[in-house]
């Protein structure tokens, strides 16, 4: 089992640094992963969905220190957040930057939705590979379907790689806007409003 973990891994790194769009089991849901370098491939990636161009991708890490060689700007708040038992984990935090980023792949936002996903087989590609794009696997607008041959049904064309690890139970993540002072909870998934005010208020 821990051999084709590690195949596999070694297959998602490939064909994403080769500038594939790769269809990746995650922590939440199946995801559309595509490595920020390939600006050709990012643009795939939205036909793939038909996502409107205006809306940005969330970005994936391997941890708090990837984080950080992007130039954000990591708020009290966001630290408490990103050191709390629930990352990594379904917890996304919409954060802005120091003076701003410091990659060209970011440049014009001023934020960023960033998440560190509870997935061995994701973190490990995500240390291979260093931050990518990461996005719900579906059609904008419809809701993320549980396996792999639904997904590839319902994209609008077919991605470089694809990733069976078999149904998954579809769970968003929370999202919260460390932006903002105090932090506002955007989306309340998995993790409950109440957990996050909590914690922010130690």
């Amino acid at each position: 089992m821990a051999n084709t973990a590690s195949k596999q891994v070694q297959e998602i790194v490939a064909s994403l640094q080769q500038g594939g769009v790769v269809v990746v089991p995650t922590d939440t849901v199946y995801g559309l992963a595509v490595s920020p370098g390939f600006p050709a491939s990012v643009e795939r990636l939205y036909e793939l969905k038909q996502r409107p161009r205006h809306m940005n991708l969330p970005i994936m890490v391997a941890d708090i220190a990837a984080m950080e060689d992007l130039g954000v700007k990591i708020s009290t708040a966001a630290r408490r957040l990103l050191e709390s038992d629930y990352v990594p984990g379904a917890l996304t935090v919409a954060i802005g930057f120091k003076n701003g980023p410091l990659v060209p792949w970011l440049e014009g936002r001023e934020e960023v939705a960033i998440r560190i996903p509870n997935d061995e087989r994701l973190l490990a590609v995500l240390r291979a590979t260093g931050p990518l794009l990461v996005t719900s696997a579906n059609a904008s607008g419809q809701d993320t379907p549980k396996n792999v041959g639904e997904i590839l049904e319902q994209l609008n064309g077919q991605p470089d790689l694809a990733i069976d690890g078999g149904e998954i139970k579809t769970i968003p993540s929370t999202i919260v806007n460390c932006r903002l002072n105090p932090p506002k909870v955007e989306r309340e998934g998995v993790i409950p409003t109440a957990e996050i005010e909590a914690i922010l208020t130690k």
